[in-house]
């Protein structure tokens, strides 16, 4: 394998790793949201699982974009001024709709609302979709500028 498909093995792996975190993060959160923390209570957003998903998708980006910046894109640097974080938020927002589309069509084009589909449907169809099309445009847009990376190179 050569020095940069190690490279992108590497940066793969390691946002791979973060996204698990987070997907825990998010996974807990939906459920606990959609369908109830416990079975003794009623679910506070179970009529409402696009809301549930995206208050879950948000707090689940902030503990990926802590990932990505701190640990999976480390060697990279970024021209925006913020650090990426605005491209990072638009990024996430954008491929959210990947997931909820898949959930939409789960809930109401096919009748299906019991825990294992909506689960299927957001958490494992949508994410794997979602996940790539992030990946991509994280690595191009907001770490993409390489010029850490070549000085590893000459080393």
């Amino acid at each position: 394998m050569t020095s940069s498909g190690r490279r992108l093995a590497g940066e793969i792996g390691r946002y791979l790793a973060v996204g698990l975190g987070a997907t825990i993060v998010s996974f807990i959160l939906f459920n606990g949201l959609v369908h109830g923390f416990n079975t003794a209570h009623v679910a506070p957003l179970n009529d409402h699982p696009i809301l549930g998903y995206v208050i879950a998708n948000l707090v689940g980006a902030v503990v990926s974009f802590r990932g990505t910046r701190s640990w999976a894109f480390r060697h990279r640097s970024t021209s925006h001024l913020d650090g990426g974080r605005t491209a990072f938020v638009f990024i996430s927002v954008a491929t959210m709709l990947i997931p909820m589309a898949c959930l939409w069509i789960s809930r109401n084009a096919m009748g299906l609302d019991d825990p294992l589909s909506d689960n299927i449907s957001a958490n494992v169809i949508g994410l794997a979709l979602g996940n790539a099309a992030r990946f991509v445009l994280t690595r191009q847009f907001v770490f993409g500028i390489r010029e850490e990376v070549e000085a590893l190179d000459g080393v």
